[in-house]
């Protein structure tokens, strides 16, 4: 990636769907416990498929992450 590249990216905070991870980064939760959050059916909500691929909804999965007293 050029440096040109870079400063074009969008910063983590700013992004609507987030990759596992860009996830894991942005929430200090790993990716594998991200992943098995996302299978379960309370956390649907905050999955977007795109072909095979699962993104995350950055707000949904802030919003449920301050609901839970343990993950």
């Amino acid at each position: 990636m050029t440096k040109n590249e870079m400063s074009n990216e969008v910063p983590i905070q700013n992004r609507v769907l987030l990759t596992f991870p860009q996830a894991a980064k942005y929430s200090g939760i790993g990716e594998n416990k991200l992943r098995e959050l996302a299978e379960r059916e309370e956390c649907s909500d905050w999955i977007v498929r795109n072909g095979n691929r699962k993104l995350i909804k950055r707000e949904r999965l802030r919003d449920y992450l301050l609901r839970q007293e343990i993950i």
